[in-house]
């Protein structure tokens, strides 16, 4: 039999001041057996981080045509694609022709950085591409079943906060 999803209901403020978007945000979020507690905070810190009214999670890990997180125009085009981990060339060329702006999100600091030693070349072509690493240790502390969270950016760096534990996040673009 196989093991389902874990289900996780966040609530969170988001007052995003390098972009003056403040909204709250009632989310569902579904946390795949095989994703650990840090990986789905990195999701949910992808979606802070691009907060907007039509931005939503997909499928994720259980699915290979999608993103964990996208934004469509009203129309169904695709705005913005956000993929976490290091994706390979084939995959990101995909979502490149796909989306008007696709964002990748890194969070194994080693990992990453030979990832991306071995991927700066190729993808300097896509010009619609940003890929950054999110520095978020001990963010895994604040999964819950049901969550209630204050997200402040400012000056590129995330705060974030429950009742219990506060953490500041950081994003480092790589070029």
């Amino acid at each position: 039999m196989a093991i389902s999803s874990t289900i996780n209901k966040v609530s969170v403020n988001i007052s995003d001041m390098d972009r003056h978007y403040y909204h709250q945000h009632e989310l569902t979020i579904a946390q795949h057996p095989s994703e650990n507690n840090f990986r789905f905070m990195v999701r949910l810190i992808a979606f802070m981080a691009n907060a907007h009214e039509r931005l939503s999670f997909t499928k994720g890990l259980s699915t290979d045509d999608e993103p964990e997180l996208w934004q469509k125009s009203l129309t169904g085009e695709i705005e913005l694609w956000i993929d976490l981990g290091q994706p390979d060339e084939k995959r990101i060329r995909k979502a490149c022709g796909r989306a008007r702006e696709v964002i990748i999100y890194t969070y194994h600091e080693g990992k990453a950085s030979v990832w991306w030693q071995q991927q700066r070349e190729k993808l300097a072509r896509f010009k619609n591409l940003r890929v950054l690493h999110i520095r978020a240790d001990g963010v895994d502390e604040m999964v819950k079943r049901t969550m209630a969270l204050q997200c402040s950016i400012q000056d590129g760096e995330m705060y974030l906060a429950d009742d219990d534990i506060n953490h500041v996040i950081r994003t480092e673009e790589y070029r």
